[in-house]
């Protein structure tokens, strides 16, 4: 009589954790946010560039992907004596949708800088 007992004890735990396991785990969710873009500070000179070098476009690579040559423009480096550096053309792949290269250019601002306008997909 006595271990009919303790059984009856035991059933109402059992029918419980059976009941725990008949229903579904719970769903994660996945919440997935753009990174931020780090937006650098604009290039500012407070004199035009020197004239744009002239740069020989070398073909291509041979890597089947389309590749748009983006040309070479000079940097603004602040150093006393030699505060341009030219920075050489170079060829790049075309994103998906992208149709045509804008390149960037050096801008007038109206309190007499000059700005970089970085180049850009259109």
């Amino acid at each position: 009589m006595i271990r009919s007992h303790r059984a009856w004890m035991v059933l109402p735990g059992l029918v419980a954790l059976a009941a725990c396991g008949g229903s579904p785990p719970p769903q994660a969710t996945v919440i997935v946010q753009p990174t931020p873009q780090v937006q650098a500070a604009p290039e500012v000179a407070p004199m035009p560039p020197p004239p744009a070098q002239a740069e020989l476009v070398p073909p291509p690579p041979p890597t089947g992907v389309p590749e748009v040559w983006q040309p070479g423009h000079w940097r603004y480096t602040g150093v006393a004596g030699n505060p341009w550096v030219w920075e050489s053309g170079h060829y790049v792949m075309t994103p998906a949708g992208a149709t045509t290269w804008v390149p960037g250019r050096w801008a007038q601002q109206p309190t007499g800088t000059w700005v970089w306008l970085e180049g850009h997909w259109a």
